[in-house]
This record gives structure tokens, sequence and C-alpha cells, in this order.
């Protein structure tokens, strides 16, 4: 299946995508669906009102989960490009919800970066609470995949050696357009993960380059914290972003950043410059 939070005049809702159309699923988003137990059987199921596939507006797919936990480091030519040794363990941060965005939504630029940079990631997305998973508990908690671009301020991660400054500036993270379960795509499966900037492509690689996998990560995370039902795991970004070129090179107004995922989708989102009053 494939479930998307979209916008309507009454507000958002989760719908199943297919090819004719999307179908309610009588939650108001994923993130929602998600939170009861049956969600698989009430997806698959639902008979509810049927939206036009062809003027949907699609919200982050999880709107508001819990925990957005990311993943740097974890693809061996991206760690390679910026300088580092390969780790032993994941290499962690956070972004926090306000930074998501929609599939087609504007990507606002902060005005106070000039190193806005791309990073094409899977995303991992929580369908089950787990902690101290082992292999085959994480699997069976992990709803789906989906797409996201960890968009990063270079010049404000790199303020200190903790990068949550530079990971979750607000209405800067592309997530969707939908979530694709796991019983339609293949966890483990190498998909074509690419990014392009004008149509120019600046990133292409396959997820089965990843050092560390979808399951791993979900054992790994569900350690120390619950995993909860929506929470999301950015798995990191293969090599090809913008800072690690030379010379650098960065987003800028007006840009088109496309994101796809082979078998998931695409997030297309045009680059805005934030407009703060008095400067």
């Amino acid at each position: 299946m494939r479930l998307a939070t979209v916008r309507t005049p009454s507000g958002t809702a989760a719908v199943r995508l297919e090819a004719d159309g999307a179908v309610h699923l009588g939650a108001s988003d994923v993130g929602a669906l998600l939170a009861d137990p049956d969600w698989r059987h009430r997806a698959a199921s639902a008979a509810g009102e049927r939206l036009d596939p062809s003027g949907l507006d699609f919200a982050p797919v999880v709107p508001r989960p819990e925990k957005i936990v990311c993943v740097g480091l974890n693809y061996r030519n991206h760690i390679e490009e910026m300088g580092h040794e390969l780790p032993s363990h994941p290499t962690l941060f956070a972004k926090y919800p306000p930074a998501l965005i929609g599939a087609g939504d504007d990507l606002v630029l902060p005005a106070v970066s000039e190193q806005v940079d791309w990073e094409a990631e899977l995303a991992v997305v929580v369908g089950s609470p787990v902690r101290h998973a082992g292999e085959a508990e994480a699997r069976a908690a992990i709803a789906g995949l989906t797409v996201l671009n960890d968009i990063t301020a270079r010049d404000w991660q790199g303020r200190t050696l903790q990068w949550l400054q530079g990971k979750t500036f607000e209405a800067t993270t592309p997530l969707g357009p939908a979530l694709v379960t796991s019983d339609e795509v293949g966890i483990d499966a190498g998909m074509r993960i690419s990014a392009s900037v004008n149509g120019e492509v600046v990133q292409d690689d396959d997820t089965s380059n990843l050092l560390f996998g979808p399951v791993e990560l979900v054992c790994y995370i569900s350690t120390f914290v619950t995993l909860r039902p929506g929470d999301l795991i950015a798995t990191g970004t293969p090599a090809g972003v913008g800072h690690g070129r030379r010379p650098p090179r960065y987003l800028r107004d007006g840009d088109v950043l496309t994101t796809s995922v082979e078998g998931l989708g695409e997030c297309r989102n045009i680059c805005r410059r934030e407009a703060v009053a008095g400067r």
C-alpha cells in the first residue's frame, strides 16, 4: 500500500493512494493512522470518500512524529568526501517536526545561512512500539519507507561539535510523498537514490550501500529509547552533497530540488529565501 497525508479544505487526511484516486482512511494523518494497532487492516479495507488524484496537496507523510532520528555518515563515499573515518556505530542526531514540509512545498532557505545543502535520504517509518528489538522484532516494527531530504545549514552545523542547530531549521526538510508499506517494498532491497538541482543530477547511488541498514538501525536506536508509531529514521545520505564539492555549492533562491528513491516516489521543492523583517 501507498499511504499519504493530504491537505483538504477541512484539514489534513490520511489516504490510500490508488491508480485512479485516493481513498480517505478516516484518520487525520498517517501518524494518527499508525497509532491504531490495527492500522494495516484499516488502511487496506477502507472504502471511504474518494479524492481526485490530480489535485492532491501532500503534507509531510507523518506531520508530527514524536521522534525524528537521523543518521550521519552512513554511506562510505559520503564519509570519504567529508574527510571522516568509517564509524563503528551509527552517528545519530535529531530533527524536530517543524522542520518537515510536504513533497511539493516550498523549501525555506534560512535568512541567516549562506550554506544550505542537500542530502537525499531513505527514511524509515515506524509502525508499532518497539524497545530492545532483535532483528525479527525490528523488521516487524517497520511500517514502511519514504523519501526525505536532510537539508543542512552547513555554516550553522559547523559552529560546534553538535550538529543540531544546522539540521532543524523550520520548513526545510521534505518528507513524502507517501509511505510505501513494508509488504510492498523490500526493506533490505537496493533502491536507486538521487537528488537533482534544476535538473542536474548531484547525487546518484543505491541504498544497498548503507553501512547500517533499516533493521540494524531500529535495533540500535530501540536499545536506548522506545520507538513509537510514526517515528522517523533518516538513514543518511550518499556522496554528492554541495559541501563536499570543490568549490562548494549550495542552494539558492529559486532552485528546484528533486529528491527521489526508486519505487517510493519523489519530492520536488522550490527553494525560497526566508523573508525576515528588518533584514
